[in-house]
Formats: structure tokens, C-alpha cells, sequence
């Protein structure tokens, strides 16, 4: 009795992380519904917990507190909290995904790590860490997933979620920008800033100036880069882990708004759910081209 007593206490904390993800990140909610089915409790667990660590500077007031609920994970993934995973679903259920897959657990303290950052209002120094900090925050959560999807195998082709976590957490910089610089958080990176004249002020200040303009239109240029370099990657990668990448496939969506006449700091650049699931659809039959 007790075993199954625990057994439908998993199923629940697994049913609790697909919530946190269709309420806390659509987007990779839709792109779960398309992978296959024995996959999906995984993938939500894997993305309810990105989800947890991503919200952390919107659910503290000071810095310290935000330190205090990444080191809580940090001991989890580690093995030194299981005392109080009881309390948490998603941690439940990660910790049993992590040891049925055989994931690799420096990749979520490096996650952990990575997040430290948005705790502070330090600017972001170059395109090397910002494309470092993607990586180790988008990228990896694509090569855990592609580790899902492969059974706990090797799912080969590294290129593709290196480069496909890169334009999508770029272009979720993009879009989060209005939050972001009311938070006084700076995501461009201060060399792009400087090339046109602008700087962290002006983006923390909300300034929609010509020069700001250009910096984004970098940005922007840097996540169709790395798309397109994604695309390329794809073929590297066996067919079976492409489920894995699905979260990618509306970049080109975003990106496409996030131009033009597009105010960086007043849009909310969100396409109709009905495109987003058009491009999911497509690229879970091979049309990845955006």
C-alpha cells in the first residue's frame, strides 16, 4: 500500500509540472503535446522546473532570498535536500526523471548558476556571455530533453540545441523587454550598446532612441544567426530526438514582430496561439525554414 501510495504521489507531482507548464510556458506546453506521448511527463517536469528557476527575480524582493531558493535547488539536483522534496511536486518529479534518464546533474547546477545573474542588475559585458548565459539556460534545457527523447542515450548532434536554446532565449530577451528594464535589468550587451552609442541607462530608463534601436537590431540579427545555424544542425541530429527542438520552431515568429514598427518597450509581441501551434505543427513534420 504504501509503495502505490507513492507511486500516486509521483503521477500527481507529475500532473502538477504539465500545469506549471501550460500555465507558465505555453509555448513548450504546445511543443510537448506534439512529442511522443511516453516522453511528455518528463519534458513537463523537465520545463516546470526551468520555469521555477527562470520566475525566481519576479518572486523575491531582495537578491539574498533569490540566493537562499537557487542554493535549495542546487542541494536537491545534489542529493542533499531530499528531506524536503516532499514539499515541492516539481522537484519530485525532476529528481525521478534525472535518475530514470540518467540526466547529467552538472547541467541543472549550471542552469542554477547561470540564474544567479538575473538576481542583480550587473549589466550583461559582451555577445560572448550573453551567448554563454543562453546557453547554459536555453540550450542545455534542449540537450536534457534531446537526452529524454534518445531514452538516456546519446542523442548526437550537439550543434543544434547549442544554437536553437540561443536564438530562442534571445528572442524571449526581446519580448521580455518591457519587464525587464522596469526591473532595472539590462540583457543587451553593453558592447552592442556602446557600438551605436547607446548604454545600460538608457534601456533600464526605457528610452525607444535610434541608437537603442540599432543595438536590438543586432540582437534580433544574432537570433536569426544562430536559427539559421540551427536549421543546419538539424540533420546532425537522429529524427527521433527532433521533438526536442520543437520549442524552437516559433522563433522566426517572434523575431518577425519583434521589428518594424515594433515599440521595445510598450508591445507585448505575442503571435496568435493559432500561428505558434501552425509552426509547432509544421516543424514536427520536418519544415523548420522560417
Amino acid at each position: 500500500m504504501a509503495g502505490q501510495g507513492a507511486a500516486g504521489a509521483l503521477q500527481e507531482a507529475y500532473r502538477h509540472c504539465q500545469d506549471v507548464t501550460r500555465d507558465g510556458e505555453r509555448d513548450r506546453y504546445l511543443a510537448t503535446l506534439l512529442a511522443p506521448e511516453p516522453a511528455r511527463p518528463a519534458l513537463f517536469a523537465l520545463y516546470a522546473f526551468a520555469h521555477e528557476a527562470a520566475r525566481v527575480r519576479a518572486v523575491v524582493k531582495q537578491p539574498l532570498a533569490g540566493e537562499i531558493r537557487l542554493q535549495w535547488w542546487r542541494d536537491v539536483i545534489a542529493g542533499e535536500g531530499r528531506g524536503e522534496v516532499a514539499a515541492s511536486p516539481v522537484a519530485a518529479a525532476l529528481l525521478d526523471v534525472i535518475d530514470r534518464y540518467d540526466l547529467p546533474r552538472q547541467a541543472f547546477l549550471d542552469l542554477l548558476d547561470a540564474r544567479a545573474f538575473d538576481l542583480y542588475d550587473d549589466p550583461m559585458p559582451d555577445v560572448a556571455s550573453l551567448e554563454g548565459y543562453c546557453g547554459e539556460t536555453s540550450s542545455a534545457l534542449l540537450r536534457l530533453a534531446s537526452l529524454i527523447l534518445a531514452g538516456g542515450g546519446d542523442p548526437g548532434g550537439g550543434d543544434a540545441p547549442g544554437h536553437g536554446g540561443v536564438a530562442l532565449a534571445i528572442a524571449g530577451l526581446l519580448r521580455g523587454l518591457p519587464w525587464s528594464a522596469r526591473m532595472g535589468q539590462c540583457f543587451v550587451p553593453v558592447e552592442l550598446l556602446a557600438r551605436h552609442g547607446a548604454s545600460r541607462d538608457d534601456i533600464v530608463a526605457g528610452r525607444d532612441t535610434p541608437a537603442v534601436r540599432a543595438a536590438l537590431a543586432d540582437m534580433r540579427a544574432l537570433a536569426q544567426e544562430h536559427y539559421r545555424k540551427f536549421v543546419a544542425a538539424l540533420s546532425g541530429s537522429p529524427r527521433a530526438v527532433h521533438a526536442a527542438f520543437l520549442p524552437v520552431a516559433t522563433t522566426p515568429l517572434y523575431l518577425a514582430r519583434l521589428s518594424g514598427d515594433w515599440r521595445p518597450f510598450a508591445d507585448v509581441t505575442e503571435p496568435a496561439q493559432w500561428r505558434r501551434q501552425w509552426r509547432l505543427w509544421r516543424a514536427a513534420r520536418g519544415a523548420w525554414a522560417g
